[in-house]
């Protein structure tokens, strides 16, 4: 990420290769001829060096990170059998102790539990004690930061924090720190792995609109499908994205634009329903909505919210790897704005 220059992207979130995760063992190993010795018989060892390769990336992002901005990382734990040894790899550990000596903050992170109903997922000897192992059900969303708190004291900066302001009822579903999401469907037929593990959509989604504003930039340096840059662009943020893969194409460049745009706003319409469903039903309990909200009308939970503002998708154009995307605000009450402008 040499090209981009300090303290220039305000958010970053992605998912990294999972050291110890068998998928994951020729892409570490191509990057470092030692890794592949180590597997057979230092498991220990290859762990540390499938991490030092990823060490380079979290310094990167920290120089590239503007003050106060956030990086959020998806990250599961390993566990794997050498040499008939069963043991777990803690991969988000390893990640927290190496981001706090670069000079990251440590925040509470979230668990992101994927449901499963699965028989056969418990591992060892079944009903038989002392031998059984619990099934890892959950990964990591680690939550850093650079330095304090990020700096909006200007009326401008003000403004578009403002208006990127969430839902009361959005607030006490993001910040908690369980989430429940299905996984992703991962089938890519022309991709080097059968698999591509991408996170769905609406966990970047969720950290976009919790850790940045309207037009800022956020990265993602394992793009993989893209499925980062699509939550940016659907959110009005601009994006970068990295990706060794070749095979590994961003969805914002196979899926058709009218699909993209329909799905994208979508999105935004979704949200705007369940914050009115939220107020008929709090309405209905007899409890009191004391704000409205200053241009669309509609009652809010808080003060902050009243000069939210919601923008859909009005077209997409893509010119090689770049796409780019105009923005209208969304018409609730006839009303319109100038139109915003982002890329990808």
């Amino acid at each position: 990420m040499t090209a981009l220059a300090d303290n220039s992207v305000q958010l970053i979130v992605t998912s990294p290769p999972y050291p110890m995760i068998e998928m994951w063992d020729k892409p570490f190993a191509a990057l470092n001829s030692k890794i592949a010795g180590a597997l057979e018989s230092q498991p220990a060892e290859a762990f540390e060096l499938m991490h030092q390769i990823l060490d380079e990336i979290w310094r990167e992002a920290f120089r590239v990170l503007s003050p106060g901005g956030f990086c959020c990382i998806n990250v599961g734990d390993a566990t794997r059998s050498v040499n008939g040894n069963f043991r777990l790899y803690s991969n988000h550990s390893r990640i927290i102790s190496r981001c706090c000596e670069i000079g990251f903050e440590n925040l509470p992170p979230i668990i992101w539990r994927k449901p499963t109903n699965a028989p056969n997922k418990f591992m060892g000897s079944g009903m038989l004690p002392a031998g059984a192992y619990v099934t890892y059900e959950h990964e990591y969303i680690l939550v850093l930061r650079k330095g304090g708190k990020r700096d909006f004291s200007g009326e401008e900066q003000k403004k578009i924090r403002n208006a990127s302001a969430y839902f009361w009822e959005e607030r006490n579903i993001w910040f908690s720190d369980l989430w429940q999401l299905n996984g992703t469907r991962q089938n890519i037929a022309k991709a080097s792995r059968l698999r591509s593990a991408a996170f769905p959509l609406e966990l970047p989604y969720r950290l976009i609109h919790m850790y940045s504003v309207y037009g800022d930039t956020v990265l993602d340096p394992f793009s993989g499908t893209g499925t980062t840059a699509t939550a940016a662009l659907v959110s009005g943020r601009n994006s970068l994205s990295y990706e060794l893969d070749k095979t590994m194409v961003s969805d914002l460049l196979t899926i058709p634009r009218d699909e993209l745009i329909q799905a994208a706003n979508s999105l935004i319409s979704e949200r705007l329903k369940r914050h009115l469903l939220f107020v008929e039903e709090r309405q209905a309990a007899g409890k009191e909505i004391k704000h409205k909200h200053e241009l669309y009308g509609f009652p809010v939970m808080t003060n902050q919210e009243r000069q939210s503002r919601f923008y859909q998708v009005s077209a997409i154009t893509a010119t090689g790897s770049e796409v780019e995307a105009m923005y209208r605000e969304i018409d609730i009450r006839f009303a319109q704005s100038p139109n915003l402008k982002a890329t990808a």
